[in-house]
């Protein structure tokens, strides 16, 4: 497990490209029958991948790192498919996640553990931790049973739907929230008018994307902007004081999770166009 530190955003101004990419991109979520996370000092998110190809793959913990015999001794995690058809089995009970399918899994689960259905289309699952201070039960939820929310225009090239799986109105959580945002065909623009939150902190993961496309991300204070350029199946952290946003070469897709100190989805510090430099 790679660790990351908390960065002020008076050291970030005068980052260079190689030491932007080394403090906020995860370049690397998925390989083949393995597990894969990093941990960030940013609301000590954990974010990771797993594709069982071959063997199940269990969600086992860094005791050096998280200071716990267990994964989920003190923590939740949400997870989301973003391959083929899979299994997630949690102590003991087994729940067939299909692509874009998400499962919570609450404090003091023990045993958790992911699988595919063909190895030559494996799962892919993308993980979100954050720490729980009560236990919530392990619920799991399809695109069809998340709550859509659809803004943009094409005029604007942001046409796109929210899809909320773990909130309030949803899967209920102690402090996490997860989503997924879809982008129509033709739309490029994320998340613009941006804004930050200075009580939450946020990950993307960005996927759906072709192999030569890119995302632009935004980055920094609103008035000290910075970008990093990403590629398929990659995650960016967005600290607090961070405006979070993006524009590829086409459209995609992406997965939000947040966490901090509340769970209300529209608590956000709007940033005026006028205001971004």
């Amino acid at each position: 497990m790679e660790i990351r530190y908390a960065s002020h955003p008076n050291e970030v101004k005068a980052f260079d490209t190689a030491r932007l990419r080394d403090e906020f991109l995860i370049e690397r979520l998925f390989a083949a029958d393995r597990l894969l996370l990093s941990y960030s000092h940013v609301d000590r998110f954990i974010i990771g991948g797993v594709v069982p190809v071959n063997e199940s793959v269990k969600l086992e913990a860094d005791p050096a790192t998280i200071g716990a015999a267990t994964f989920l001794e003190r923590r939740e995690v949400g997870i989301i498919n973003v391959g083929g058809a899979g299994t997630v089995t949690v102590d003991g009970e087994t729940y067939a996640m299909a692509s874009k399918d998400c499962l919570y899994v609450g404090r003091g689960a023990k045993d958790v553990t992911f699988a595919s259905e063909d190895a030559a289309r494996p799962a892919k699952y993308y993980l979100n931790s954050t720490p729980a201070h009560q236990t919530h039960p392990t619920v799991k939820a399809a695109i069809s049973e998340a709550s859509p929310n659809r803004l943009g225009s094409q005029t604007n090239s942001n046409e796109r739907t929210i899809y909320r799986y773990i909130h309030a109105g949803g899967i209920q959580s102690c402090q996490l929230v997860m989503g997924m945002t879809l982008l129509q065909s033709g739309s490029m623009w994320n998340t613009m008018p941006c804004h930050t939150h200075n009580r939450r902190s946020e990950v993307y993961f960005y996927f759906d994307m072709p192999d030569d496309g890119v995302v632009f991300h935004l980055m920094g204070e609103p008035d000290e902007t910075r970008h990093v350029v990403m590629r398929n199946e990659q995650a960016v952290i967005s600290p607090s004081w961070s405006i979070h946003s993006g524009v590829g070469t086409s459209s995609y897709t992406f997965i939000w999770g947040m966490a901090g100190e509340n769970q209300i989805f529209e608590d956000m510090d709007a940033v005026a166009m006028k205001d971004l430099k």
